[in-house]
């Protein structure tokens, strides 16, 4: 009988070497599941998976990036282009380095996106300890900073024996290909087992396939929904992310032909629906739209597809707000369809609705209520049209102008990417998605620095599509040395640096609740702490161009509009900076149609306080609990 044939490796070598040959398949089609390794290098991993990378060639291709947070977002960026069916790999040093790596993780995994995260880990056998950057916990000799990941990794195991490396590889790439589970995936790699060898089995290594299903409904649960949507007079269907991960657009689209019933979207569902589908209402919620947040205060029934229902889209548990409103809930994951005391269809977002579309043939909503909603539509539009537009080429542009410049230029190829400040908002109440991908609003964890390596991310997932990284000057100034990655990899993005002096968004929170701006602006400080005089001596343009991209000024609206055709067919990384207009008396995004729980101080002695106090106990008195 022959012995089990064996490959002596590294334990770095070896999990690269498995990765390589991983793969998801679903409907028919197989992807790669990680198409390639960030990494920055230090003691920890350069002599371990550094080693193996340089090793591995082609088998598992190495980017180089700037900071371990923003390799963190390419990889997220790249997944979600990908429908979650391929990803990345992140490699980190030790300390810092492996620290670096939390913010990323937690925004992978509040998304439900999958990452792989390889930091590097302090000495198994102890023979150097404490090791250079060792945290030394007197009363726990197993703990290293990177338990830290654990609380925002949906697995993590720390591999401290070569023959340790094959279950909790096998565990960590099931945790990336599940639908349900996914998100940051942490292989903590002591450094000195990464260089230790071991016979490994020739099985590890050979081609393994994770089938990605499309679970059905129950029967029952299936007819449960119909009679609930069958009853309902005043039905609004909320789009969620989940709808994009499955690739579900088109069973919605049928959906809503089919029935007449509308359309809300979330921030990660918004283009489930394209924005001239006459069931589209647009975004829901605190940022939503008039008409999505009218139809949802008056809804008998909400059916919710793929969402995880934040507070944003609840409106912090006020919109819904029906006495006897009730929920259907089609979700992939049992934990999200159950929420609000929903009847749940725990089954793939297009699966369901292929089946609720059967099994509702011939329902329709009233055609009063269809033709109220359209009307509402149209209205909305004029609104947006209003925000868009300038009656003036010659004059410094609004906020929301630049976003009426730039929806006159894109096409259905178009990727737009944000993910905090006051863009959010406006986009998600005014941009008109026109493709599936188009519209990618990272707002599960919304966090600055996100956009320009998940543009970067996004882009190396669909070459052939131009990608858009919509920035603040705030957001730009936490986040932007991944400009340099595009620009050494070739990597043809457009960053839109958008200049307020200051953090905008929180600055009107600030004000609403009573802070009065406190610490939102980017001005000189006087004596007593408030904030006057001239914006900053900080030219964010010269420094986009210092890192090496072509950088175009826009001072108006016409200029705006011709710098962004010229970003739109460059060949290399561009930067289009503009200055934006923000006095009271230029158009602006329409205020929120939905309240937001942010509490308030229930003391104070400043009249700004107490009265943001007694709004709030206002709002507050509408909330309920769905059960």
């Amino acid at each position: 009988m022959n012995a089990p044939t064996t490959r002596r490796l590294t334990v770095a070598q070896a999990l690269v070497a498995f990765l390589a040959h991983q793969y998801t398949e679903r409907d028919g089609r197989r992807h790669r599941l990680i198409s390639a390794c960030w990494g920055i290098f230090g003691h920890g991993n350069v002599a371990g998976i550094g080693q193996a990378l340089l090793e591995s060639g082609d088998a598992l291709p190495y980017l180089q990036g700037r900071n371990e947070q923003a390799m963190v977002h390419a990889a997220v960026g790249f997944a979600r282009q990908r429908d979650r069916l391929s990803a990345q790999a992140v490699t980190t040093s030790i300390g810092p380095g492996a620290t670096n790596l939390v913010t990323g993780a937690a925004l992978a995994t509040v998304n439900r996106l999958p990452v792989l995260l390889l930091p590097g880990d302090v000495f198994a056998t102890r023979s150097a300890d404490p090791v250079l950057q060792q945290l030394e916990v007197p009363s726990a000799g197993d703990v290293s900073v990177n338990d830290a990941l654990r609380p925002v990794s949906r697995y993590f195991d720390r591999v401290t024996r070569p023959e340790a490396l094959i279950p909790a590889a096998l565990q960590a790439v099931r945790v990336l290909a599940d639908p349900v589970d996914t998100g940051a995936v942490t292989l903590a790699l002591p450094q000195d087992v990464q260089a230790e060898a071991y016979d490994w089995p020739e099985e590890f290594f050979a081609d393994r396939v994770w089938r990605v299903a499309r679970p059905a409904p129950d029967a029952a649960a299936l007819a449960e929904a119909v009679q609930a949507i069958r009853g309902a007079r005043r039905p609004l269907l909320i789009a969620g992310g989940g709808v994009h991960h499955s690739e579900a657009e088109e069973a919605l689209r049928a959906f809503a032909d089919a029935t007449g019933i509308p359309v809300a979207s979330t921030q990660a569902g918004k283009g489930s629906l394209r924005h001239d589908h006459p069931a589209d209402v647009g975004g829901i919620g605190h940022t939503g739209t008039a008409t999505a947040d009218a139809l949802a205060r008056e809804a008998d029934l909400v059916i919710g597809v793929g969402t995880r229902y934040t507070d944003f889209t609840t409106a912090s548990s006020t919109l819904f707000a029906a006495p006897g409103v009730r929920f259907v809930n089609l979700n992939i994951a049992p934990f999200d369809a159950h929420k609000l005391g929903a009847a749940s269809l725990v089954a793939d977002a297009r699966a369901g609705l292929e089946a609720l579309t059967g099994a509702l043939s011939g329902h329709r909503v009233a055609a009063a209520y269809e033709a109220g909603y359209r009307a509402a539509k149209e209205e909305w539009e004029r609104r947006v049209d209003a925000a868009y537009g300038a009656a003036d080429d010659s004059v410094r542009p609004s906020q929301t102008q630049v976003l009426g410049a730039l929806d006159g230029i894109v096409d259905d190829t178009d990727v737009i990417i944000n993910a905090a400040g006051s863009l959010p908002g406006d986009l998600h109440k005014l941009w008109r998605a026109r493709s599936r991908r188009q519209y990618h609003l990272e707002y599960g964890y919304s966090c600055m620095g996100y956009e320009i390596p998940a543009a970067i991310g996004v882009r190396l997932a669909a070459p052939d599509r131009p990608v858009w990284a919509l920035v603040g000057d705030g957001t730009y100034l936490m986040n932007p040395t991944e400009i340099v990655t595009a620009v050494q990899e070739g990597v043809n993005i457009t960053v839109v640096i958008v200049q307020n002096h200051g953090y905008a968004s929180i600055g009107g929170l600030s004000e609403a609740t009573g802070g009065e701006r406190f610490g939102t602006a980017y001005r000189f400080r006087a004596g007593d702490g408030t904030y006057t005089g001239a914006p900053l001596p900080v030219d964010l343009a010269a420094n986009a161009a210092s890192l090496g991209m072509d950088v175009l000024r826009a001072a108006t609206v016409g200029e705006l509009r011709a710098a962004l055709v010229k970003a739109r067919g460059a060949n290399r990384p561009t930067c289009v900076y503009v200055e934006t207009e923000t006095a009271d008396t230029v158009p602006g995004a329409p205020d929120a149609q939905a309240w937001w729980d942010v509490p308030v101080a229930e003391t104070a002695t400043r009249p700004a306080a107490v009265a943001a106090r007694e709004a709030y106990d206002r709002h507050a008195a509408g909330r309920r609990r769905h059960l």
